[in-house]
């Protein structure tokens, strides 16, 4: 008897902050071609009010469309979750896992004698702990909430932390180890004081609430994926597959991004080329 193809749900989240461009159709492509047995979603990461636009929005579900993609309604917009991502931070200070922080990045720069050989993480340079001492009593409106990771790792035990990579470069399974995350990312921001809530956290919530059985993003988040494992595990939350593909670079080899208007998906429109051209361009 022939086994039933899996049922595979992905999605494809971008943030209107530009026009989309050659990478974000290949994220795209990939993603919707993952899901062939199964379903596919669009959501729109727009945490960041101060950059994102209506007009960005409207222009990548036309993007998207034109090149032949359909997903699962409604469309997810992360501005009108807010409260859910609070909700979570909460559980995770009720577990006394959290602390404020006043540092802004020059401050953190500041305290590292040699910031040019600092550890970059995920999120830039790695939080060195100066507000680890601080209590969540004394937390005023600027600050921004931290996860304690040591102590994160604490209040889950021994257990094995792991995914399953499906990608090609990374492929097996892989383990989140203690001291690895401690010194390659640190203390990580789960709410920004201009946001409410930060990437981790939100995709993490997201993720799980839309039941993704495979998270498909570009191979430059592969190490953020350990955070996202271990904040899983925090909140009780199922750990998708990942699958984390290429990146689309220009002639010089550096990843395009939506400053690189000459790369996007509009400008090819407007010059004639069609979805096929598209697909040619990036590989597919």
């Amino acid at each position: 008897m022939a086994c039933s193809p899996k049922l595979n749900r992905t999605r494809f989240a971008p943030s209107p902050t530009g026009l989309l461009h050659l990478g974000h159709a290949y994220a795209a492509l990939v993603a919707h071609e993952r899901a062939r047995v199964g379903q596919f979603l669009l959501r729109v990461e727009d945490i960041d009010r101060s950059r994102c636009r209506p007009a960005y929005e409207a222009a990548l579900q036309e993007d998207l469309a034109w090149l032949g993609l359909t997903w699962q309604q409604p469309v997810w917009r992360q501005s009108e979750r807010l409260a859910t991502y609070a909700a979570a931070v909460e559980r995770l200070i009720s577990l006394d896992l959290c602390y404020p922080c006043r540092c802004t990045r020059r401050d953190i720069r500041a305290s590292l004698s040699a910031p040019q050989e600092g550890v970059h993480g995920p999120d830039g340079l790695v939080y060195p702990g100066t507000c680890r001492h601080r209590l969540m009593g004394d937390a005023g409106p600027a600050d921004a909430i931290r996860l304690n990771l040591s102590r994160a790792f604490d209040h889950l035990g021994p257990a094995a932390l792991c995914f399953v990579e499906t990608g090609p470069a990374m492929a097996g399974p892989h383990t989140v180890h203690k001291e690895w995350l401690l010194t390659q990312a640190g203390d990580i921001i789960l709410a920004r004081r201009d946001m409410g809530t930060s990437y981790h956290l939100a995709v993490v919530v997201d993720d799980a609430a839309q039941r993704i059985t495979e998270v498909t993003r570009g191979e430059d988040l592969f190490e953020a994926t350990f955070i996202h494992v271990l904040l899983q595990a925090l909140l009780g939350l199922p750990t998708p597959a990942y699958h984390h593909h290429k990146l689309i670079r220009d002639d010089a080899g550096k990843r395009l991004a939506k400053r690189d208007d000459a790369r996007a998906l509009r400008r090819y429109r407007d010059d004639g080329a069609s979805p096929a051209d598209i697909r040619r361009m990036i590989g597919l």
